[in-house]
């Protein structure tokens, strides 16, 4: 097909693009796709998730990628007032201009007008933060490959989503965007996800400083709700809960030394106040952005865990979870994080206890598999029981996966399970859904980064440990992402970096052992051979049976990179006081 427009002609056939005088104008493959992708939906704002899914199908890029080509094309059509490629702001780009397709033998010229999308047509998750989900495949986002037919993939809808989001508008304007109640997993199109609207974050104390900090939180939380792929953010028509199922409320004040922040999120037609925790930062030897990064991941990691639970949290037709299957829950949860042997075994008797109780409970299957695939990246089970526990957390997990899809703990617990269990590539994609579904979870960030180190990517897994440090959410497993930069560090042969990391991690968890393991080696090779001593004597404790031979993680699937520098690891442990067998 060939596309005219502003004196240009993209030619698909040759692909070339043509300036006014004939003369081709250079341009690289995914740029050319991209210009020919705006030219098939001239006058339609097309988001950065449209745009990314369309030219690297199959690939998490980050927006990097995007926003060179952007600056290519511009370049390339000398626009370098931003006429012809706009952006619209939070919602994407728009090539704004007549583009004609002359059909090839016919003479015939079909016209593609350049028209705005009407005033009322909800807000399109498009200009949005990075949040950093790192290549499934190590080849370059901008690499000279063979061409791939334009496709979009999207976890809810499982069409195309240019045809979808097509589709719901046009389903939009018919029912008036009227409010949609919960929609049943597998049938997208009979009913419309719920919608959000959040509110402009209030101000306390008419402060100038608290004000400018208010809107840049808002527009995070926007943006970042947005990005959920099983809800529809829809922008505020009042301060009624009317224009929305759920409406986001919310008061920043700005106290001593850091920022307090309070949310609730109203339910339409019942005025239902759901509370959401108040979240706060500190100011001091804090930047700005990380400041604003912090207070609206707080607020929009709990708005999306409070969304996911309220549109797919409840088993249908389950009876109330009783209140032991409860307890034996949070138990297991707090064991995830901040646990000892002891309060694992604990936590595994009791939930093995309440399955029994209640068979096939889902909520208790995935806390039983959760914490069974901490015992196996603990290594406290033995070699026969690491099998069983393996195969045993598997089939839960498969089963909650059949039976809620779309439930951020199932979600959370398959993408743990599979980087513990080495399966590298397919855990990326499962902890990148994810992150499709709740873009501040640090603990899914934490295991992407750990299966970019196994697979020796550690520059990308410092900064993906970074984002979620940045996020700092949840709280209670701060110390794991931390840990994980150290490692990071370590593997690099930065020790000096990695101490603070370590130090600032073992500060909030002190039991694991493993971290301990960590900083002694950090600390031997940069000759601080009595702190290393000491770490390695912390660690020996809390893992009495730790040698040589068994601390490091399994190596299968690993990266030769990553089993070189391991070994530099353990090397450093064995002459810091870690036993060879």
């Amino acid at each position: 097909m060939l596309f005219r427009f502003a004196e240009f002609e993209l030619d698909q056939l040759r692909a070339e693009l043509r300036g006014p005088d004939g003369t081709p104008v250079k341009l690289r493959r995914k740029t050319f796709d991209m210009l020919t992708l705006f030219a098939a939906n001239a006058g339609r704002i097309l988001s950065k998730q449209e745009l990314i899914e369309a030219i690297w199908p199959n690939l998490h890029v980050g927006e990097d990628s995007l926003f060179q080509c952007i600056r290519e094309i511009r370049h390339a059509l000398g626009d370098e007032k931003r006429q012809i490629l706009k952006v619209v702001s939070g919602r994407g780009y728009l090539l704004d201009v007549t583009v004609t397709t002359p059909v090839a033998d016919t003479g015939v010229t079909t016209t593609a007008p350049a028209a705005a999308p009407p005033a009322s047509e909800p807000v399109d998750p498009g200009l949005l933060p990075d949040t950093p989900v790192p290549p499934v495949s190590d080849i370059p986002p901008d690499a000279d490959v063979p061409r791939q037919p334009a496709q979009t993939t999207r976890w809810w809808f499982g069409l195309n989503r240019l045809a979808a989001v097509a589709a719901a508008a046009t389903l939009s304007a018919v029912v008036g965007f009227a409010a949609a109640p919960v929609f049943a997993p597998g049938v997208p199109f009979k009913q419309l996800p719920p919608t959000v609207a959040v509110m402009p974050i209030a101000a306390g104390g008419n402060d100038a400083e608290a004000a400018a900090m208010a809107a840049a939180v808002t527009t995070q939380v926007t943006d970042g709700l947005a990005k959920i792929a099983t809800i529809r953010v829809v922008a505020p028509q009042s301060s009624s809960s009317a224009a929305a199922d759920y409406v986001v409320k919310g008061e920043l004040q700005k106290a001593g030394d850091g920022w307090g922040l309070q949310a609730r999120v109203v339910v339409a037609g019942t005025d239902e106040v759901q509370p959401v925790a108040a979240v706060s930062t500190g100011i001091k030897d804090v930047e700005l952005q990380i400041q604003q990064s912090r207070l609206a991941a707080g607020i929009g990691y709990q708005l999306a865990q409070l969304l996911n639970t309220a549109v797919y949290g409840a088993q249908p037709g389950a009876a109330p979870l009783p209140s032991s299957s409860k307890a034996a829950i949070e138990q297991a949860t707090a064991a995830l994080n901040r646990t000892t042997p002891r309060r694992f075994d604990e936590a595994q008797t009791m939930l093995e206890k309440a399955l029994k109780d209640d068979p096939g409970n889902i909520d208790v299957e995935v806390a039983l598999a959760a914490l069974k695939v901490r015992g196996l990246q603990l290594v406290w089970y033995g070699r026969k029981d690491s099998i069983a526990a393996e195969a045993s957390a598997k089939a839960m997990l498969e089963h909650a996966l059949g039976a809620r899809p779309n439930s951020l703990p199932v979600l959370e617990a398959h993408c743990r399970f599979l980087v513990a269990t080495n399966q590298f590539v397919e855990g990326l994609v499962a902890c990148a859904r994810t992150l499709s579904l709740n873009p501040w979870d640090g603990m899914a960030l934490y295991h992407i980064g750990m299966a970019q180190l196994q697979l020796g990517r550690f520059d990308d897994a410092l900064e993906t440990f970074k984002q979620a440090d940045r996020y700092d959410t949840p709280e209670v497993s701060r110390w794991t992402w931390l840990l994980g930069a150290g490692l990071a560090c370590v593997l690099m042969d930065r020790d000096e970096e990695a101490v603070p990391w370590l130090q600032r991690s073992i500060a909030i968890t002190p039991a694991s052992g493993r971290t301990d393991m960590v900083l002694s080696a950090a600390y031997q090779r940069t000759g601080r051979t009595d702190d290393a001593r000491a770490a390695m004597a912390r660690a020996l404790e809390l893992r009495p049976s730790s040698t040589a031979e068994n601390v490091t993680l399994p190596f299968k699937n690993t990266s030769q990179i990553y089993r070189v520098a391991a070994d530099r690891l353990v090397k450093a442990n064995v002459e810091a006081g870690l036993p060879r067998r």
